[in-house]
């Protein structure tokens, strides 16, 4: 290799060393993370369950006699009016029936009629007359009984309401009893959600109660708890609730899942962060304080209620105060950090349905 080969080499090792030089000093890009303005609400949320809307009077609906069914006039979602023949079973063995009970009315008065005219003439004594009488009084029972049984083979809606569900199909044979329609009344919308047992003495006080739709939430309803079921459900250890719907509209439909909030009395503001910003650190609760410099640091923290996506402080921060919302287990005390916004929602809201 000749000198002017080896001072080539030489000054391409000198340019490779400077480059790496400069790649290492290049500064890591700052992690972006995702931060909110910590703000007072309005202290008024007790708590949040999630159910899902009937009818407070479901009825189920069957024959009164067993038989065929030869003919179904509804199915579900059929708006039903007093009176309204839903069903129909096949008609034949109860038509008989009944012709053969009036036969034997028939028969019970002519004989009852006989033994009369025998009785003015005293051919025959009252008690034979008192016979035919209890004979007529039983036939003309058992025919009317018949004529009943009859109009049984109707299926009738006994209220105003919705079908909610068609149980029978026509050529089923039912027995006297058996469902064959769910009828829910459609003036009477109400919640169905379960309470903790923890929760009840918070949900009992409220003093409103406020509903949600899923499928429509910028609009809520004044709700009203209506019932607490006695006793617990063994597996779960909730209470079965009901939260009637005062001002329901066109909107709420049967099955539709809802929100029901239960609001205290106003007690003054306090500071509700969302529940992904709680850190924990040596067991204790904690938040990433974001500072002016974008640095962030663990700041403890005391929580005084835990809610279902909110937590309540009753200590540790102030309102104005920027911490981190997403992302916490990430972090590391004095890590520089690049801010991002919540998108279009601030912790003051944190405590509140949307």
């Amino acid at each position: 290799m000749n000198r002017r080969t080896r001072l080539a080499v030489a000054a391409t090792a000198v340019l490779l060393l400077a480059a790496c030089a400069r790649e290492e000093a290049k500064p890591l890009p700052l992690r972006p993370v995702l931060t909110a303005v910590v703000g007072a609400a309005d202290g008024r949320a007790v708590q949040t369950y999630a159910g899902e809307v009937r009818s407070r009077i479901e009825q189920p609906l069957a024959f009164r006699i067993p038989g065929k069914i030869a003919e179904r006039l509804v199915d579900a979602g059929a708006v039903v009016r007093p009176g309204q023949a839903l069903a129909r079973l096949d008609p034949v063995d109860a038509g008989l029936a009944a012709e053969a009970a009036e036969a034997q009315r028939r028969l019970a008065d002519a004989d009852l009629r006989r033994y009369r005219e025998l009785r003015e003439k005293n051919f025959v004594s009252q008690a034979a007359v008192d016979t035919r009488q209890t004979a007529f009084d039983a036939a003309a029972a058992q025919a009317g009984l018949a004529r009943n049984q009859s109009a049984y083979t109707v299926l009738r809606a006994e209220q105003p309401g919705v079908v909610g569900q068609a149980l029978a199909e026509v050529g089923q044979v039912v027995a006297a009893g058996q469902p064959v329609f769910r009828i829910a009344r459609l003036d009477t919308p109400e919640v169905a959600i379960a309470v903790p047992e923890g929760r009840l003495a918070e949900v009992r006080r409220a003093a409103a109660v406020e509903v949600t739709l899923w499928a429509a939430p910028d609009r809520r309803y004044r709700g009203r708890l209506r019932e607490v079921a006695a006793v617990a459900d063994p597996a779960s250890r909730t209470y079965a609730a009901r939260v009637a719907i005062d001002d329901a509209d066109a909107r709420v439909g049967f099955g539709m899942s809802a929100t029901v909030r239960f609001l205290a009395d106003a007690a003054g503001e306090f500071l509700a962060i969302p529940a992904a910003a709680l850190f924990q650190k040596d067991g204790r609760p904690a938040v990433w304080l974001v500072g002016a410099d974008a640095t962030v640091s663990l700041r403890p923290v005391e929580v005084a209620r835990y809610g279902s996506d909110a937590v309540e402080l009753a200590s540790g921060l102030a309102a104005g105060e920027r911490i981190v919302v997403a992302g916490v287990h990430k972090l590391a005390p004095g890590e520089k950090i690049r801010i991002a916004e919540a998108a279009a929602e601030r912790t003051d809201r944190a405590g509140r349905a949307r």
